[in-house]
């Protein structure tokens, strides 16, 4: 009754059912991971916002990167800024609006400095024209602001160009600016959330980072491609079952045709 099964076109459906199942497997566990990755990092940082400010010094220093498990950590800073070095982060986006990030060092008692975004700014008449930036405030000023690491073009998805005016760059890549400072930069840089004393005037505040998105869309999704396991492996059954069925049927029809009375045969005496 089977062994339509080893026809052609069923072995050809035996084999892409064998190769969906661990494709869909794949796939699932594959999102399951960005599920995981997604969590943990959501409630890494909520627990860094919610904790206490300490100082850089104790998550950062310069010429080494600070720690993952540090990211959105507030810390605090006391220095000078140094607005001959300001430089300018281009393609920010904030509150649905393309700018810059003003991007100032701050020279720390020891000499070293550390890469403060003040905030984002709006951009100039064209791309390449130079934005305005509140100047920084000048003096000595204490600062609490967010710790982040280095961008690279895989933790951001931005691409260095090259070519760009004097004072823009595309990443906030310490190790490459600190090449051209003539000081040491610390190896992470600080979004500044609050200054004393306070500027006049100052770019708009990075917003903190979202963390209510636990990666919920991903554990659908994980969810899903299992599900196709199940819809593939019912669906294969279902159509042996439905061509055995039909094969049965034929058979049936076959037999019930010719069980009749042999054509010829004469009427009872």
């Amino acid at each position: 009754m089977y062994r339509f099964l080893l026809k052609p076109r069923w072995l050809a459906l035996h084999l892409l059912v064998l190769l969906l199942i661990p494709a869909f497997v794949f796939l699932g566990r594959w999102q399951y991971g960005r599920y995981e990755d997604r969590s943990a990092a959501s409630e890494l940082a909520s627990r860094n916002l919610a904790a206490a400010a300490v100082p850089l010094t104790a998550l950062d220093r310069p010429g080494a990167d600070p720690p993952a498990a540090a990211r959105h950590r507030e810390v605090t800073v006391a220095g000078r800024y140094d607005p001959s070095h300001e430089l300018v982060v281009r393609r920010r986006v904030q509150n649905g609006r393309v700018g810059y990030y003003a991007l100032t060092p701050l020279i720390t008692a020891e000499g070293a400095a550390v890469l403060v975004n003040r905030g984002w700014v709006p951009m100039g008449a064209t791309a390449t024209a130079p934005p305005r930036i509140p100047p920084p405030a000048a003096g000595q000023v204490a600062l609490t602001g967010r710790l982040r690491q280095a961008e690279t073009p895989e933790s951001t998805g931005i691409r260095p160009l090259s070519g760009l005016p004097a004072g823009q760059i595309m990443l906030i890549d310490t190790p490459a600016i600190g090449r051209a400072m003539p000081y040491p930069l610390f190896g992470g840089y600080v979004e500044l959330v609050e200054q004393r004393p306070a500027a006049a005037a100052a770019p708009a505040p990075v917003p903190p980072p979202d963390v209510g998105g636990r990666g919920g869309l991903n554990l659908a999704y994980a969810v899903q491609w299992w599900v196709f396991i199940a819809i593939a492996i019912g669906g294969w059954f279902t159509l042996i079952r439905r061509e055995a069925r039909d094969l049965r049927a034929g058979e049936g029809a076959d037999g019930g045709a010719g069980g009749g009375r042999p054509a010829g045969a004469g009427a009872p005496a």
